[in-house]
């Protein structure tokens, strides 16, 4: 579609009443996250109105998920300078929401669109990896009813799945998991459900953690068990070089299991991994001041 000469996206909402009241509550987030500079990264509602009992909301157009890029570049993972700029720009939206008092809840790489999927024929990578956050119908306001179950499965946090109730920290536990794949090439935590089996149940959280700290025992046998399926995450560097390791102290920190102790955004963009992109935006902002 073309509004004032620019293509724009429209997203059109069934005319029945549950997905009317969802799309409204998305534009209320929309609206409080609005932001025409583009300085945190999340897609631009540009308008939304009704069109027989439709309700219509038209975006900033975006171009591939940076799940879809990774699909059909037969899963080759990203350059690890492509997963900074990447991580620094998710983080940064995130971060944002977390300040607006908002939790993501659907954190993936589906969920992370490209403003440009123009790439190179030789070596099939992306030349732009300016990116922005998206689908925001799940996003939840810290004083709202938290649903007990949130997130796509193979993001989703201890916490999520143990029912222990969730807050700003299941966001970075899923950004973890999608910094991984980007790394990678695959789903960190495809396999976690056939290791664990249907031994964690919603019946038995307080079998693993106490007074909300992580509590099990990993010389029993079922501990046993999950560890001899569970690889270290170091074993997964794909180079010992410092960025890899410094990119993998920050996966560490969050992946933390207790969510009390999990890495903040904040923090985590002042960890070593980012400190290229600081250096670049400092040098920036000099020469734009001179």
């Amino acid at each position: 579609l073309h509004l004032e000469g620019r293509r724009i996206a429209l997203k059109i909402i069934k005319s029945l009443e549950k997905y009317r009241e969802a799309a409204k509550l998305e534009i209320n987030v929309l609206e409080k996250i609005r932001d025409p500079l583009n300085r945190h990264h999340c897609v631009q509602m540009l308008d939304w109105f009704n069109y027989y009992d439709h309700v219509c909301i038209s975006f900033e157009l975006l171009s591939l998920s940076t799940f879809d890029f990774l699909k059909s570049n037969n899963f080759l993972p990203y350059p690890v300078n492509q997963v900074r700029h990447m991580a620094s720009q998710i983080c940064h939206a995130v971060s944002f929401l977390h300040d607006n008092k908002l939790t993501h809840t659907d954190l993936k790489p589906e969920n992370i669109l490209f403003v440009n999927s123009d790439y190179s024929v030789m070596y099939n990578t992306i030349k732009d990896t300016t990116v922005r956050l998206v689908d925001f119908g799940s996003a939840t306001f810290d004083h709202e009813h938290h649903s007990v179950i949130i997130s796509t499965r193979h993001y989703r946090a201890p916490e999520v799945i143990l029912e222990l109730g969730w807050s700003h920290p299941c966001d970075v536990w899923s950004i973890g998991c999608i910094l991984f794949e980007y790394y990678g090439g695959f789903t960190l935590l495809m396999r976690i459900r056939s290791i664990l089996g249907a031994g964690i149940t919603p019946t038995r959280p307080q079998t693993y953690f106490y007074h909300g700290r992580l509590d099990w025992n990993e010389c029993s046998k079922a501990g046993r068990f999950v560890k001899s399926k569970c690889k270290p995450l170091r074993k997964h560097l794909l180079s010992h070089g410092r960025e890899h390791h410094q990119f993998f102290d920050l996966l560490e920190k969050m992946l933390e299991y207790e969510p009390l102790k999990r890495i903040s955004l904040p923090s985590a963009l002042r960890q070593p991994f980012f400190l290229p992109i600081s250096l670049l935006f400092m040098i920036y902002e000099r020469g734009y001041q001179y």
